[in-house]
């Protein structure tokens, strides 16, 4: 510590940071020798407008130092100017004494604007930032920094910083990492809890406001966050059973737990143990979401026909993105196909066609149909008739591109000899006018005899 304290001229100074100095405030103002404050002031300013390149004038360095011996209490200006001049040295310093002082000499001016300034949520936050930035990969920073984003969430509330989002887990990565058997799987999760309800809060807010690319923001980050838990904490269903359902069922309205449940079972494909519609249940009563009442309609619609088209519905209402409600619209065709109503089904299945044509689930789903409707649209007469359904679920079965489907259907077509029989030729066109199907085909046949 001795090179930036000798740097600063600030020894002993910089280290005497009483409690109540979080309530003070940078409204100092000129001090006695305004003038040369003045002067100081302008030269580290019009750096920090040139860019990095000033960075180097000696000048500049000696005017913060002078203004953070003289007039420490100035403005906050003078602390985030001072922050962007050192963080410039340091990010491009190459000889590894020198850097190591720019960025003990960066930590310095955080903690004498937390003495002087306050702000201590906004500081430490800024601080975490830089610091985690050259310390990442420092074996013997670790314990530094997971101390210090504990710090910052510990006081930070939901208003972390979204660049201390994804650095979190990175830190307790790097420390699970490194100081072997330091974080038990219990810590690991306690703070991985933290870090996701932080998130969750900030999704909640860009979901509120419609914000598309703020929801997908947040996504990712929860995505990559997840990804590194998995590779510190086994978190499988069998790890959800043993050590998170017993806490569910002492307090079931813990909805952070049953986030957690909820997730971690439905990655693991366990979604039809009950305990996963408990916690999904749990959630639902408390926050509405897009993906949950999805989710819970999927499960529902094995057995309960009526709540899942419930549940559908209610996505409806949540779901702004087109792929959801094309999505949901082949949800709610499934229902409508569950329950004997082909018609109603197809319609919904065009409608999800409608709201997002990339939607290949959904021409599948009308094949389906088509495939299905044998039986039904079979007037007995001539079997080429007949089989102009699995011409038209061949059709949707192409717009799919479900390669096991089509040959299905392709099987099925009107052979030559029962095309003449009609005195038909292939390559005419057909229409399907004696049942619901009605759609036109061109006429082909399943090939050799």
């Amino acid at each position: 510590m001795k090179i930036q304290l000798k740097q600063f001229a600030l020894a002993g100074f910089a280290l005497t940071m009483a409690v109540s100095s979080a309530f003070s405030q940078c409204k100092g103002g000129w001090g006695e020798n305004k003038k040369e404050e003045e002067e100081k002031v302008a030269v580290f300013s019009d750096a920090v407008k040139s860019g990095a390149s000033a960075f180097d004038d000696l000048k500049v360095r000696g005017a913060v130092r002078y203004m953070l011996i003289k007039n420490p209490k100035w403005n906050t200006k003078l602390y985030v100017d001072g922050a962007t001049i050192y963080d410039g040295l340091a990010t491009k310093e190459t000889d590894a004494t020198k850097k190591k002082m720019f960025i003990d000499s960066l930590m310095i001016i955080y903690d004498l604007r937390l003495q002087n300034c306050g702000d201590e949520v906004n500081v430490l936050n800024r601080k975490a930032g830089a610091f985690v930035k050259y310390n990442i990969n420092n074996k013997e920073k670790a314990p530094e920094l997971l101390a210090m984003f504990d710090r910052v969430y510990e006081i930070s509330g939901n208003n972390v910083n979204d660049n201390n989002l994804e650095a979190y887990i990175s830190v307790i990565y790097v420390n699970f990492l490194t100081n072997k058997g330091s974080l038990t799987e219990e810590q690991i999760l306690n703070r991985y809890d933290k870090l996701s309800a932080v998130i969750d809060a900030k999704l909640k807010v860009e979901t509120e406001k419609n914000n598309a690319a703020g929801i997908e923001k947040y996504k990712k980050i929860k995505a990559n966050v997840d990804d590194k838990l998995i590779k510190m904490v086994k978190v499988d269903c069998k790890f959800v059973k043993a050590n998170l359902e017993p806490k569910f069922k002492a307090n079931p309205k813990d909805i952070a737990l049953a986030k957690k449940i909820f997730k971690f079972m439905l990655e693991d494909n366990c979604a039809d143990d009950p305990l996963w519609l408990e916690a999904a249940l749990a959630i639902h009563e408390v926050e509405k979401d897009c993906g949950l009442a999805k989710n819970l309609g999927k499960r529902m619609i094995a057995t309960d026909l009526a709540k899942a088209e419930s549940f559908f519905k209610e996505a409806q209402t949540l779901c702004t993105g087109a792929e959801d409600k094309s999505e949901i619209l082949v949800l709610l065709g499934a229902v409508q196909a569950k329950n004997g109503n082909p018609v109603a089904a197809r319609d919904l299945f065009r409608q999800a066609l409608a709201a997002s044509p990339t939607n290949k689930d959904a021409y599948e789903k009308i094949g389906d149909l088509y495939m299905n409707a044998g039986k039904d649209c079979a007037k007995m007469k001539s079997k080429a008739e007949d089989r102009l359904v699995y011409i038209a679920a061949f059709d949707m079965y192409a717009k799919s591109g479900n390669q096991q489907k089509i040959n299905a259907a392709r099987a099925q077509f009107p052979s030559v000899t029962e095309l003449f029989e009609l005195n038909w030729k292939e390559g005419e066109k057909k229409t399907i006018s004696h049942c619901w199907v009605g759609e036109t085909v061109t006429l082909r046949t399943r090939g050799k005899e």
